[in-house]
Parts: structure tokens; sequence; C-alpha cells
């Protein structure tokens, strides 16, 4: 909540109180009782449709739920994030990923200096690189043209691109391939590499200091298999750029400083796949097209700060969010794409939403007490209805589900896509209306089973509904409407941490493990516990020496 919580405590207190009120309503006779339920609470914008209609709520829950967001400042706070002052607290930053997709007329200023130009000329470098790649102008040092991308990053450096990439699948050539490598298990930068030509292979390291262990390891590594193949210094140059601040260290791997593409450290890793750290998207599918991911999420941009709260997508979703989680008890959210080329949406939507507002401290240090920042999870349906919806159905917790569905397909396979859409309605309705004792005993009699066989089935084949969920539709999944609906989650993310007062745009809990990480490695050969090493990790990495890993299984 906000830093002064006496100013929200009667807000807060009526949602908890019309929580209560609302646990024995039934949403099925909701909808019987208001014909009109779906448009009333139905939304749209930049090209996606909003039905949260299946969720527990009616008119004062959402006004309730407003007014909370209004007394958190959410609007000053908005405005704040807007001007480019430094809502990133504890780091002291700005935070202006917006302006790296601004097509409009905003002014977006970091400390009095207008940002726009430093932007536009990256994207003019991108558009330059991106498209002699595509071309095959970029040649290779034995003068190849370029068939596979590789890019070297973790966290925000890989999960945005790689989602994007995948998702605009349909958009890519076939004779220019974008690979991803991420984690520092050998594993994943070897099985990369098996197949793939150095001679006709591009890596792009993507690290903003050029410090990041996982992908200067793999860096490295990736380095060492090139010269091993090429066998000259030079190779590195024509088959190496880098995406990153730091100029120096990227030179001193070999990497021509004209082929290093700056960004900001006003731009969060996992805001910044609107940046140079996008260069693996537009070498999938053109400028052209990065270029209309990044007008998608302008679009959403204008909608986020121009439309009022009950008609705002990202707000409404935010707070339907809150509901659950601080007055419901729902402490996982799921997100169900029905669409295969999202499959890494949940993941990305993961780092998204758990490393901004997993956070158990307000901007100004005091302890939460309340929840902040829901496990989020998913997977692509229709694989996820075979997986974890049985739980979803009948089990004892209450998670809210985003199902995410386009409207039409790129593939013209007759069948598929109306039986998709026909089980992505069906789950959510099967969510939200369950099924009675009655409605399952007519339908064991109607089969002809016995009544001893009803009454041992009855109790396994009702289940109670009331299982909430949003519905995001929209024709097909562009460019432009994938970055709306990136920007969707990213401000609704934002209304999250402004109403629960933490620093959303921060992640020091991840920094302790990389520390300790590299306080084991320098000690590796000699651990014992000691003040800095519990005697636990002490006798594990003796296990790890006494592994045999030598000769075959």
């Amino acid at each position: 909540m906000q830093k002064d919580k006496g100013l929200i405590d009667s807000e807060w207190k009526a949602l908890e109180r019309h929580w209560q009120s609302l646990r024995g309503i039934r949403m099925r006779d909701l909808f019987a009782r208001d014909p009109q339920r779906c448009e009333r609470y139905s939304l749209s914008a930049c090209g996606i449709d909003l039905d949260y209609s299946k969720n527990l709520i009616d008119e004062k829950a959402m006004r309730l739920l407003i007014d909370l967001a209004r007394a958190a400042e959410l609007s000053r706070w908005g405005d704040r994030l807007v001007r480019g002052e430094k809502v990133n607290t504890t780091e002291g930053r700005a935070v202006l990923h917006m302006a790296l997709r601004n097509l409009g007329y905003r002014d977006y200023r970091h400390e009095g200096r207008d940002v726009m130009p430093a932007i536009r000329s990256v994207l003019s470098r991108m558009r330059t690189f991106s498209e002699d790649v595509r071309a095959g102008r970029w040649l290779g040092y034995t003068g190849q043209p370029i068939r596979d991308v590789v890019n070297i990053g973790i966290g925000g450096s890989s999960l945005g691109p790689k989602m994007v990439c995948e998702a605009l699948r349909p958009y890519q050539r076939d004779d220019l391939r974008v690979h991803f490598v991420s984690n520092i298990d050998g594993a994943h930068l070897a099985s990369t590499l098996q197949h793939l030509d150095p001679s006709t292979t591009l890596f792009v390291v993507a690290s903003k200091t050029f410090t990041t262990q996982d992908t200067l390891t793999n860096a490295e590594s990736a380095r060492r298999w090139l010269l091993e193949r090429l066998h000259n210094e030079e190779a590195v140059a024509r088959h190496f750029v880098a995406v990153s601040t730091n100029t120096q260290a990227v030179r001193a791997f070999g990497i021509d400083a004209h082929n290093m593409f700056e960004f900001w450290d006003w731009v969060g890793g996992r805001y910044s796949l609107w940046s140079s750290i996008g260069l693996p998207i537009a070498l999938a599918v053109g400028m052209d097209r990065f270029e209309e991911l990044l007008a998608g999420a302008h679009d959403m941009d204008e909608h986020f700060v121009e439309a009022p709260p009950e008609r705002n997508l990202p707000i409404v979703l935010a707070l339907l969010g809150i509901w659950y989680l601080n007055f419901g008890g729902c402490d996982s959210h799921a997100v169900v794409p029905y669409y295969q080329h999202l499959e890494h949406l949940p993941a990305f939507l993961q780092q998204l939403d758990m490393e901004s507002n997993g956070k158990r401290v307000t901007r100004d240090g005091r302890p939460v007490s309340y929840h902040t920042g829901p496990v989020i999870w998913g997977a692509v349906g229709t694989d996820a209805q075979h997986s974890f919806f049985q739980l979803l159905h009948q089990g004892t917790r209450l998670i809210p589900v985003d199902f995410i569905l386009p409207l039409c397909s790129h593939y013209d396979l007759p069948g598929h896509h109306e039986k998709l859409v026909a089980n992505c309605f069906a789950q959510a309705q099967a969510l939200m209306r369950g099924r009675t004792e009655a409605e399952a005993r007519a339908e064991m009699e109607a089969v002809g089973l016995d009544e001893a066989r009803i009454r041992a089935l009855l109790p396994h084949r009702a289940f109670p509904g009331n299982r909430p969920s949003n519905l995001l539709v929209f024709d097909r999944l562009t460019p432009r409407i994938l970055g709306s609906l990136i920007a969707l989650y990213e401000h609704k993310v934002f209304v999250q941490g402004i109403v629960w007062g933490v620093d959303s745009f921060d992640q020091w809990g991840v920094e302790l493990g990389k520390q300790l990480a590299g306080h084991i490695l320098q000690d590796f050969e000699d651990i014992s516990c000691s003040p800095g090493v519990d005697c636990s990790t002490a006798s594990l990495v003796r296990r790890y020496h006494l592994a045999e890993c030598d000769g075959e299984d």
C-alpha cells in the first residue's frame, strides 16, 4: 500500500468487507440476473478486447478498487513516470522505457536532456545493421553471408527478445535463424552450436555492463568455438556484435566498437526489449516489423496515460489482481495463451511481474503487512488443459487465469483453429459455471448409471465453479498487437507496485546469490565451514570434487 498507510486504510477495509459480502455469490447467478453483464464488464483498446465479466466482482467492487488506486496517488506516480523522474527510488534512476517506443509528441527527458535523439540514432543504426545482415551484405570472416544468429544474454537480455521472436515466427524467413543462449549450463551453448557453421554464424552479446558472469562465460566459450574453427583473431570482429554500455570491455573482447549498440541505465532489463536489446528481433523479422512492435506499445502507452481508470485496460487488470491477492487470498495467477507461438510469454511475464513486485518492504524501507507480487505461471492451451487445469477446476486453491487468444490463425489447417477457440471459450465458461450435483446426476442418469454408482461418483463429478478468469482476444497476433499486449502487462505491474507502495524497478534480491557464487568459486579448491560458507554448502562442494565426471556412463 501507499507509504502513509493510514491514508488508504479506509479503502482497504472497505474492500475487505466487500470481499466477505461477495464470497457466497455465484458468478453463474450474476450472469442469470444481468443479461448485459458481459457488455458491462468488457473493454477494448489498441486492438485488444478484454472480457472480465467472469470475475467475482460487481460495480461496488470496481468502484472501491478504483478508490484504492486514487488513494495510492496512482495518477501522480504515472505523471512522474512519464516526466522521467527517478521513480526507481532505491537506485536513484528514472524509468524511461516508454521513451524507447515514443512515436508521438511526448517529451521524454533524462536529467533535463531530451533522450529522443539518442534513441532515434540507435534505431537508425539497428536498421542499417539488420538490413545489411538480412540482405546478405554483412559477410563473415570467410566472405559468406550470415545464416544463424545466436543471442547470448540472460534475464531481460534474453527472455523478452526470445519471447517476441517466437511469437512472431510467422514473420520470419527460413534462411535466417535466431537462437538464444542464456543458461550458464554448458549444455545450452553446446547443443545450440552443435549444428551451426561458424562461417555463417553471428553472435549478439547482450550485457549492459559486459561483466555478467553467465553471459560472459557463454560469450568466451562461443569465441573459443569460433577461433578453433576459423583460426584468426580478426574473425571475432566479423562474427560478434555487442549490446552494451561498456565500450572498453567490448573492445577488449575483440568486438569493433562501431558494432556496439548502446542502451542506457534508465532502461531496466525486463523492460529493455524495446531498446537495442531487441536487435535479435530486428534481425529475425526486419526493422519495419520491429518498429510496428514499438508502435503497438506506444498505442498502449497512450491508452494508459489518457484513459480514465474505469476504462483503462492495465488499471482494470491490475486492480483485479489486487482484489484476488490481497482480499481473496489468491497467491498465484495463471497465464494461458491459446497460441503455440506465445509459449514463452508466461516465462517472460514471470520475470516482469515477480522481479518487479516480489518485494517485502515499501519504497521507504518499511516491512509490508500484506502480500505483494503473486506467483505467475502458465503454459499454452490446449496443452495446459491436459496438465494443470484439473487443479484449476477442482483443487483447493482459487487461482485466477488470464486466457489470451488470437481469433484468427496464421496457419490454414482445416479444423484446427476453431477447435482451439472452442476449447479456450469452454474452459473459461467451465471455470466460471462449474457443475452442480443436479447437473452431474442428470448426466450420469442419461447414460444409464445405476443409483449406487451415481452416489459414489457424485462428489467427484460435481465441482463448484466460481473460478475467475479474464479473456484477452484480438483478431491476429501481429507485431503491433504483440507490442500492445506486452505494454499492457508492463503497465499492469506498475499500477500494482504503486498501490502496494513498492519499488517495481529494482531487483536487489537477485544479487545475493550472484555474490555468494563468486565467493564459492574463489575458494572452490579449498572450501571449509566459515562465517561466509555454511557447513552444508562446504559439504556439497566437497561432494562436487568427488564426482566421477570423466568417462562414459
